[in-house]
């Protein structure tokens, strides 16, 4: 499953946006600092999001891995059973054929 959202815009688009001047227009200079700041802002988000996005398939990886070896190793309760069944076949196989079965 793919969450990926498209951002509308890129730290570039902000760096490289002219805003056209009113009457009574905004200091020039407080709307590029305000812009730098929020340019930075998405330099690291985008940074953070990739960082995230390569440790989600890092960890997806790990827990297929994981997940594959679980399946070719049976559970515990599983030997457990087994264990116990040839040790009973053993006690079984001495009691009916005795000390023929060791000669």
């Amino acid at each position: 499953m793919n969450s990926e959202k498209k951002m509308n815009l890129t730290a570039k688009d902000v760096l490289e946006k002219d805003f056209k001047q009113g009457f009574r227009g905004y200091d020039q200079d407080e709307v590029d600092k305000f812009l730098d700041l929020i340019i930075k802002d998405y330099e690291n988000f985008q940074k953070e999001l990739e960082a995230v996005m390569q440790e989600n398939n890092r960890l997806r990886k790990e827990m297929q891995n994981t997940s594959e070896q679980t399946r070719r190793v049976p559970p515990a309760s599983t030997m457990n059973v087994n264990s116990d069944i040839l040790q009973r076949l053993s006690n079984l196989e001495k009691h009916v054929f005795g000390s023929k079965l060791y000669d």
